[in-house]
């Protein structure tokens, strides 16, 4: 469902977007704690795959460090479970159950801070804004990077992760918000690559993927990004705290620069 100020209902001070990274997630909670220190508290979030994730156990009550330890201990296989491929290598719904039993929360609607999470489409080929309905399906779904993992069917429809069509919700939240702050860990870096098949090709997918966050970050008001994570692999959980610890260092050194040197953190209009 397309998100519009009639159907949402109110306008909102501060929006929080939150790019989609898979396990460079992390950081956004770091950076989240970075902000909160700095009195900079969401009244809504926009959410994308590892985005969503952050942000609806953040929505949840849960402060930015305990979500991490939620997340300690875990393998990458503990959360997925392996199939035979037909439509994907790995199935969700061990994530969808951790979920489920680490929330209060079991409805997106019910939230105490409203999450808007964004995933694709895959049947219609769209951007979907999911702000109703049950939080673990259509958070699994948001995450569900293709070929990795098998689409997630809701109500006959199968989805995606939304990265693919907006890895950088911020035009979600634009008009219902007076301020929106994106945050990216997945920013598009120009760094050396092989020159090889694999090596083009990687290179290429990282380009299409993430180039649909530029526009998006115009859009925004005060802008973070993660820009210290591209050696981490996307299945080591064992290094969430050090990703975190990345995030929040970088966010709170950029905030206090822009507060030494124009005493705000927000663009000029």
């Amino acid at each position: 469902m397309e998100v519009t100020l009639s159907n949402v209902g109110k306008r909102y001070p501060v929006g929080y977007a939150l790019s989609g990274g898979f396990i460079k997630g992390f950081a956004h909670l770091g950076i989240i704690q970075a902000l909160l220190e700095h009195d900079i508290k969401p009244d809504i979030i926009s959410g994308v795959s590892a985005g969503a994730v952050a942000g609806v156990f953040f929505a949840d009550g849960k402060e930015p460090y305990n979500i991490v330890e939620l997340f300690k201990g875990h393998k990458f296989q503990d959360l997925t479970k392996f199939v035979v491929p037909k439509r994907g290598l790995f199935e969700l719904n061990e994530f969808m159950d951790f979920i489920r039993s680490n929330l209060k929360t079991k409805r997106l609607e019910d939230l105490p801070i409203p999450l808007i999470v964004t995933a694709t489409d895959l049947d219609h080929c769209r951007s979907i804004h999911f702000y109703k309905g049950n939080i673990a399906e259509r958070v699994a779904a948001s995450c569900c990077m293709p070929v990795i993992f098998s689409p997630v069917t809701i109500d006959g429809t199968n989805y995606v992760d939304g990265g693919v069509m907006q890895n950088l919700p911020v035009s979600v939240i634009r008009r219902i918000c007076e301020k929106v702050v994106a945050i990216n860990v997945s920013p598009l870096i120009a760094r050396d690559y092989k020159m090889n098949m694999m090596g083009i090709g990687i290179r290429s997918y990282n380009i299409m993927f993430r180039a649909n966050t530029f526009v998006e970050k115009e859009k925004s008001d005060l802008v973070i990004e993660a820009t210290n994570l591209e050696s981490y692999n996307n299945t080591a959980l064992d290094k969430a705290e050090e990703i975190f610890n990345k995030g929040y260092y970088e966010a709170y050194k950029k905030i206090e620069q822009l507060l030494s040197e124009k005493h705000t953190i927000w663009k000029e209009k």
